[in-house]
């Protein structure tokens, strides 16, 4: 299980939303005037996230919540393996299709385009099945 410090932001229905705590690598670093890790993170909006609790919270508590290596592995070959051979099979069909013809190479190029844009269209509506349906992330423990 990967663990993150979280703060409870809104508990509603038997689910508590929570929002990143602040980063402890961050937090000490003397190099924050060139860090972009830290430029980032200052310049976007911290999101809240709903979580499964069995624990009785409130809003505030700092608590620790986890979620399993599998579910973080196959979200990654979700969303950078499949784009990329969606790419590449995009090109490869288009230049099977027009070895010869006229501006052969443009329209490979947008075919590769297009069928990346499309599996990432494709992913998008398909992750709650994908991905949070098989586990979501829990509170593991309050702090």
């Amino acid at each position: 299980m990967i663990e993150e410090l979280a703060v409870v932001v809104k508990i509603e229905n038997h689910q508590v939303w929570v929002e990143s705590g602040a980063n402890s690598a961050c937090g000490g670093c003397l190099q924050k005037a060139s860090c972009t890790t830290n430029a980032i993170g200052s310049v976007l909006k911290k999101k809240s996230v709903p979580v499964d609790s069995d624990i009785q919270l409130k809003t505030g508590d700092e608590v620790m919540v986890a979620i399993d290596e599998n579910l973080l592995l196959r979200a990654s070959l979700l969303l950078y393996l499949v784009p990329l051979i969606a790419l590449f099979a995009g090109a490869g069909m288009a230049d099977w299709l027009l070895a010869n013809g006229m501006y052969a190479d443009l329209w490979i190029a947008g075919s590769a385009v297009l069928s990346f844009l499309v599996s990432l269209w494709i992913i998008n509506k398909m992750q709650s099945l994908l991905i949070l349906g098989y586990a979501r992330p829990v509170v593991v423990r309050k702090v």
